[in-house]
């Protein structure tokens, strides 16, 4: 774990006890195989660098998923319709992911269900906690990204745009565009800083990431700055909603166009860690 000491032991397993199978894996196969490659808060450093990319899956889980991807495109046309049309339950939980959270969430925290008219989609016409919940599928990530054992990579996957001109202005679109959104839930202290930073890019030194290889925007002005707070503005209260501070430290990102592995629907990310 790169000399950190915020990460979960990992438990023994041998190969004898978790066979190595194909498609998404299970959590004992992440543990034995796909041992975490980031401790806590070498993730919320990432997340707060300016370059979403520095977010990495194991390398060799990578090359899973691309094989596993490749036989879905077979069957289903496309990622975006196996999700749409399989993977992704409008409004149910999740039944189907090999990955279980341990958030108990009641019905309808953080999330409108009652009505079925079109009309019932908010007004807004973007993503906020009063979208409906059937525009709505909440997933564990089956191909979760290289994070400590206790931490969860959910998904928040929505029909309804993200990114929106009636919360995205125009003077800090072209920024939002390269670098996407982030933000982090906590009733304790404040986001890692860029000295975090140069601690912790040597984790992703097997990936070539260097601090001169990154790509983000200059810093912004305050007006900027509170600008692009407010386009994320939305993300942070569903999350603030649906992981209670008291009990949970988040870190969410929704990754700009450049990154983004299933243009066609939008979604967030969300590492979520118990207190």
């Amino acid at each position: 774990m790169n000399g950190s000491t915020d990460a979960a032991p990992i438990l023994n397993l041998n190969e004898g006890e978790v066979p190595l199978r194909t498609g998404p894996p299970t959590r004992e196969e992440l543990l034995r195989y796909y041992p975490a490659k980031f401790s806590w808060t070498q993730l919320k450093t990432f997340v707060n660098s300016g370059d979403l990319g520095l977010l990495k899956r194991d390398r060799e889980l990578q090359k899973r998923y691309e094989d596993w991807a490749e036989g879905v495109k077979l069957e289903y046309g496309s990622i975006v319709k196996y999700l749409a049309n399989h993977r992704l339950r409008w409004g149910q939980p999740d039944t189907q992911s090999l990955l279980q959270s341990s958030l108990e969430v009641e019905p309808g925290v953080g999330l409108i269900t009652s009505g079925d008219a079109e009309s019932d989609l908010n007004s807004s016409g973007y993503f906020c906690c009063e979208t409906p919940s059937r525009y709505i599928s909440i997933i564990q990530n089956d191909w979760p990204y290289s994070v400590p054992p206790e931490v969860e990579h959910t998904l928040i996957w929505t029909k309804v745009p993200i990114y929106h001109p009636k919360i995205v202005a125009e003077s800090v679109k072209s920024r939002i565009d390269q670098d996407g959104l982030w933000g982090f839930t906590s009733n304790e202290g404040s986001p890692p800083s860029s000295e975090n930073l140069v601690a912790s890019i040597g984790a992703l030194s097997e990936w070539g990431i260097t601090l001169d290889r990154m790509v983000k925007s200059e810093p912004p002005t305050k007006e900027e700055a509170s600008l692009v707070e407010r386009a994320g503005s939305e993300v942070h209260r569903y999350v603030q909603t649906r992981w209670s501070e008291s009990e949970w430290e988040t870190a969410w990102f929704v990754n700009p166009p450049r990154l983004q592995s299933v243009p066609g629907l939008a979604h967030i990310h969300v590492f979520a860690r118990r207190k």
